[in-house]
Order: C-alpha cells, then sequence, then structure tokens
C-alpha cells in the first residue's frame, strides 16, 4: 500500500487544510 506516487491520508489532510485557509482567506476580499 506504500507507493511514493500515492497520496497518504496524513499528506491529503494537510492540502485540503492549507487550501480551506487560502480559501478563507482570499474569499472575503471578492
Amino acid at each position: 500500500m506504500r507507493n511514493k506516487k500515492g497520496f497518504t491520508l496524513v499528506e491529503i489532510l494537510i492540502v485540503v487544510v492549507i487550501l480551506g485557509i487560502l480559501a478563507a482567506i482570499v474569499i472575503p476580499q471578492f
């Protein structure tokens, strides 16, 4: 199950959190 091309759940979670923070910062400016 461990392949370097796949994303782990932790990596997906980190990306989602970062995108959520960026969205929370950018969206109110419009």
